[in-house]
């Protein structure tokens, strides 16, 4: 986690400016700023803290439930910055978008990390009519299907039919995310392994 002794809150007059990003789908959030305390209570709460000169201390989402989890945080080469690499539980914005800056509200490389915010928030307490709130509650029927989805995508692959092989990949997809977060898990874990794998191998 961040070395609180690298960063310059002198500089910027007790101040460190904040870049919150989505760690799923690398979307900048929002801009802010905290101290020294405000970080500290980051570290220790695994949820964003935020200082602002006329609000004081203050716990991103504490009234709205728009909260976001730590996952990363990193200073930047001068010691006066640090970026959030954060899970968002709702939106950003007080307007109500998803970041605070003017952005197109859906983008397609967001979907998957759309996905698994709704089956966070399923998993936090969403309707008990949901599907996704059945799977969650049924561990049989989850490994169930994804054991199902996973057969008819590797059937779809041998029968050379694209168009089933998408929907049977979306359905993996989706059935994956349910049973990792019935494990505890989620995107953003799956995304590092990926990057990890992606980078050059000396």
């Amino acid at each position: 986690m961040l070395d609180l002794d690298r960063l310059d809150f002198e500089k910027g007059g007790g101040l460190v400016t904040v870049v919150a990003q989505d760690v799923a789908t690398g979307a900048v959030l929002m801009l802010a700023h905290a101290d020294r305390e405000a970080l500290e209570r980051t570290i220790s709460s695994g949820q964003m803290h935020y200082r602002s000169r006329t609000r004081g201390l203050w716990h991103k989402g504490a009234t709205s439930g728009n909260t976001q989890r730590v996952v990363e945080l990193r200073a930047d080469c001068d010691g006066d910055a640090v970026l959030a690499l954060v899970e968002p539980a709702g939106p950003a914005c007080h307007t109500g978008r998803s970041s605070c800056f003017d952005a197109p509200e859906f983008a397609p490389q967001d979907v998957l990390g759309d996905l698994d915010r709704t089956i966070a928030a399923r998993a936090a307490g969403g309707s008990d009519q949901s599907y996704t709130r059945r799977l969650l509650g049924d561990r049989n029927l989850r490994l169930k299907k994804v054991g199902e989805e996973a057969a008819e995508l590797v059937l779809a692959c041998a029968d050379e039919n694209v168009d089933r092989a998408v929907n049977e990949t979306a359905d993996l997809w989706y059935h994956s995310l349910v049973a990792l977060r019935a494990l505890g898990g989620s995107l953003a874990p799956v995304l590092d392994v990926l990057r990890e794998r992606a980078r050059p191998r000396g």
